[in-house]
């Protein structure tokens, strides 16, 4: 057998490409509905229409998120606060995340079942 270099250098050489590609592949699937996101809030906040949030339309955001992200706190803590602690503690944060791990799976199976309906309605000849 001939001793052949190129051939222990094609392993690394596409595990080198696999890890620059896979953020790369992350950032085409995410940026559309990162930009989604960001139209949908200039088109609530930006109430003077100019494109950009000024520092009141900025305020304004904040503020709506941190009654947002108040309000999740406290519905959290009403469901899976069991010791009534006004904490949650890890075995409650696992329920928690759990849950919303469960909630999530059966979003994503609601959507591809949709998709499929889709799929088999524009296959189905008429």
């Amino acid at each position: 057998m001939k001793f052949m270099p190129h051939r222990y250098l094609i392993v690394p050489a596409l595990a080198l490409a696999l890890l620059v590609a896979a953020p790369l592949v992350r950032a085409e699937v995410t940026a559309p509905v990162k930009e989604k996101t960001k139209e949908k809030v200039k088109e609530k906040y930006d109430t003077d229409k100019d494109g950009k949030l000024s520092d009141e339309e900025k305020a304004k955001l904040k503020a709506d998120a941190k009654e947002k992200r108040e309000e999740l706190k406290k519905i959290a803590l009403e469901k899976y606060d069991a010791n009534h602690n006004g904490k949650l503690d890890p075995d409650e944060k696992e329920k928690l995340k759990s849950d919303h791990e469960a909630e999530k799976a059966a979003r994503k199976a609601e959507r591809e079942a949709k998709k499929a309906e889709k799929a088999a309605a524009k296959e189905t000849p008429k």
